[in-house]
């Protein structure tokens, strides 16, 4: 049983697209982390990686489009071998769109990758960053030992390059718990992220966002591994806020995976709950843009992820 689609129905909600603002690519599993709570199962032996015809194929559909927003997320998408191909084709786009790059910071510093970060500067990226806590510990434990000096390397490298001083280079953090329970106050955690990485290290950022884990491939084995799975996903059906509902990302965006299937958002994607015509997979080229809004968003109890609390999508909280 679908528990979530119930709560939607006890409340007399749907969930349904509206106009499609945000495309949103996963480019792949790859990546130089292994961490706790990602829902991709990502790491460095990982094969799956958007190719260069693939990338042609979502470019030529994106140009017939309006829009606005191209969300790059992985994985660690600057990892794939044509990252910068892809990101320079999206920005030669009239009208210009806006190009987000979901990063984990560290690649920024990894052999290979030298000057990405004057790329993603030259190319006026958006660049929001994964950063668990502003302390070691934390950091550490869910993303590997180490991490968190890299992260800060990266981070005062990305601000030596305009990043949060120039008004076309934002840069957002990303909290994820390092356990079975929901997110802090996002305005609280800002203002505590702001003060601790200014004084000790001289960062400056433009917003934080506060995503909720949800119990999907790693972190689901991780709840699983500690008996807790069950209480989480309690703790996350009993916390259903029914005011989130309209802003869910999954309202708005069109979700790639590496291979060009379509999916309702990143998490959907993961779990194989891919859109269909007549049981047969769709690929974004299949899509009419403009046939999209009112369709039927696929759910699960996953979902009640996203809808906890003050809720969570690739934005930060709901309300």
């Amino acid at each position: 049983m679908n528990r979530f689609a119930a709560k939607l129905a006890e409340h007399s909600l749907a969930l349904r697209h509206t106009r499609t603002e945000i495309l949103q690519v996963n480019v792949g599993k790859l990546c130089n982390l292994t961490c706790v709570h990602c829902h991709v199962n990502a790491g460095p032996k990982r094969k799956e990686i958007m190719t260069r015809d693939t990338i042609d194929r979502v470019i030529a559909w994106l140009a017939k489009t309006d829009i606005a927003t191209v969300d790059l997320t992985g994985g660690a998408p600057e990892m794939i071998p044509d990252f910068r191909y892809f990101v320079e084709r999206v920005t030669e786009l009239s009208p210009r769109r806006r190009v987000i790059d979901r990063c984990n910071l560290t690649v920024l510093l990894e052999p290979g990758h030298e000057g990405l970060g004057q790329f993603l500067a030259a190319h006026q990226v958006e660049v929001i960053a994964s950063m668990p806590c502003y302390s070691p510990d934390n950091v550490n434990a869910q993303r590997g030992e180490g991490v968190f000096d890299a992260s800060i390397k990266a981070l005062q490298l990305l601000n030596s390059l305009g990043y949060a001083s120039d008004s076309s280079l934002p840069l957002h953090l990303v909290y994820n718990p390092n356990g079975a329970f929901l997110p802090a106050p996002q305005a609280e955690l800002e203002a505590d992220y702001k003060r601790e990485l200014y004084d000790h290290f001289g960062i400056r950022f433009n917003s934080l966002y506060t995503i909720t884990n949800l119990p999907i491939a790693r972190f689901a084995s991780y709840l699983k591994h500690n008996n807790q799975l069950s209480a989480y996903m309690e703790l996350l059906n009993n916390s259903f806020n029914p005011q989130t509902v309209d802003g869910l990302m999954c309202r708005n965006t069109i979700n790639v995976s590496w291979t060009g299937e379509v999916f309702d958002c990143d998490f959907n994607q993961m779990l194989g709950m891919q859109w269909k015509n007549n049981d047969r997979a769709l690929y974004l080229w299949d899509v009419d843009p403009e046939a999209v809004a009112e369709r039927e968003v696929l759910t699960n109890d996953h979902c009640f992820g996203c809808t906890a609390g003050a809720g969570s999508s690739c934005g930060g909280a709901l309300v």
